[in-house]
């Protein structure tokens, strides 16, 4: 714990502010505060300092990094202004993301930090390059990849980890919708650099294959529309298949045409075992909903949300070739997460120097040029090498 709390200065007052980053810096109080917001064109109904009294508001970035008082900054604006914002934010000797009580006296040994929130930036190279600078600025970087603390996730990753389901062979994740009408416009639906379910959703599907298995060696994108009537070029699914060495299958898919009542989650497949799990984790529904960490029951799944686990009972062999093998059925519970707080615990300790920040800038980096491998095969119609 920081013998004092940090400064978080926010650079923008949206839905990613509001819902995945303010309720997990303010659960913190002891390592964060709420000091300082950039919100260009506060509304009656929606201003940060009549939610938070007592907070800086600026109208613009170059205002807050000048705040001698910020620690940390986290980039909440559209992808398209990632790169030039974290440049400023690390030039200025800024970290990413957390707040001080209010009349609290700023350390003079801390090390400002930046974080920034998916996708990291439009390409690979503008994301190294900030790797780069961070490390010239001697700052932390870091990527709100926030989904690695979903509770499914964490469950298929204890099954993984403790050799549940043998060695994979196949690895579904899915982030299917039934919305096939044509949405309103917002950055995730331009046909810009950083428009489109892939990096929308598949940075965070992904992520999670990249942290579980690490690079594949080849990949195969095919990035498109599924609505009817979709004449702006809005890339609105994806499918991408990451080719690992022994076997492995990992298929990454995000659709909008997908009439189910319950969706497919995970489809993961092993030598002794399978497991298969329905709807997302229930984190972003509460937040929306107006639930908080700390409230009765946030971040804890519903039971009838609790999914499969498939098993040989001998737990020996190839099901399609065990002819004795007999396959049970049991109902897994889904863990109880440590919910998106966790994040920001790793961060303040990373900022005191235990342990490493909670996602690599390095990591976000390789997510985004493997959605370029992908973009590319998918243009191209061919698998390519990572």
């Amino acid at each position: 714990m920081p013998s004092k709390p940090y400064n978080v200065g926010i650079i923008g007052y949206g839905l990613s502010a509001k819902i995945f980053h303010l309720p997990f810096i303010l659960a913190l109080p002891s390592n964060f505060i709420f000091h300082a917001v950039v919100q260009r064109n506060p509304q009656p109904d929606n201003d940060a300092q009549k939610d938070h009294p007592g907070i800086k508001s600026y109208r613009s970035t170059e205002e807050l990094v000048k705040d001698e008082k910020v620690d940390i900054v986290i980039v909440t604006t559209g992808p398209e202004t990632h790169f030039e914002l974290t440049v400023l934010a690390l030039k200025a000797g800024k970290h990413g993301i957390i707040p001080i009580p209010q009349n609290v006296e700023v350390r003079s040994d801390k090390k400002d930090t930046v974080v920034v929130e998916k996708p990291f930036t439009p390409t690979s190279k503008e994301a190294d390059e900030l790797v780069a600078l961070a490390k010239k600025q001697d700052r932390l970087l870091t990527v709100y990849h926030n989904r690695r603390w979903d509770s499914d996730f964490l469950t298929l990753s204890q099954l993984i980890a403790n050799n549940s389901l043998g060695r994979i062979v196949e690895f579904e994740t899915h982030f299917d919708r039934h919305r096939p009408e044509i949405p309103a416009p917002t950055w995730k639906t331009t046909t810009g650099p950083t428009g489109g379910a892939i990096y929308d959703l598949g940075t965070h599907l992904i992520d999670q294959v990249v942290l579980t298995f690490g690079l594949p060696k080849r990949i195969t994108g095919f990035v498109g529309a599924q609505r009817k009537g979709d004449t702006g070029g809005y890339e609105d699914s994806c499918t991408v298949l990451m080719h690992y060495e022994g076997g492995l299958m990992a298929t990454v898919k995000a659709g909008v045409v997908s009439p189910e009542t319950a969706q497919l989650r995970y489809w993961v497949r092993g030598e002794k075992g399978s497991f298969k799990k329905f709807h997302l984790d229930c984190q972003e529904e509460q937040l929306k909903e107006g639930l908080r960490p700390g409230d009765k029951d946030y971040g804890i799944e519903s039971e009838d949300h609790h999914d499969m686990i498939t098993l040989l009972d001998n737990m020996k062999g190839i099901l399609s070739t065990s002819q004795n093998g007999h396959i049970t059925q049991e109902v897994y519970p889904t863990v109880k997460p440590p919910t998106y707080v966790e994040y920001y615990r790793q961060l303040a300790k990373a900022l005191v120097g235990e342990g490493d920040v909670p996602v690599k800038a390095e990591d976000a980096s390789a997510v985004i040029r493997l959605i370029e491998l992908a973009r590319e095969s998918s243009k191209t119609g061919r698998t390519l090498d990572v």
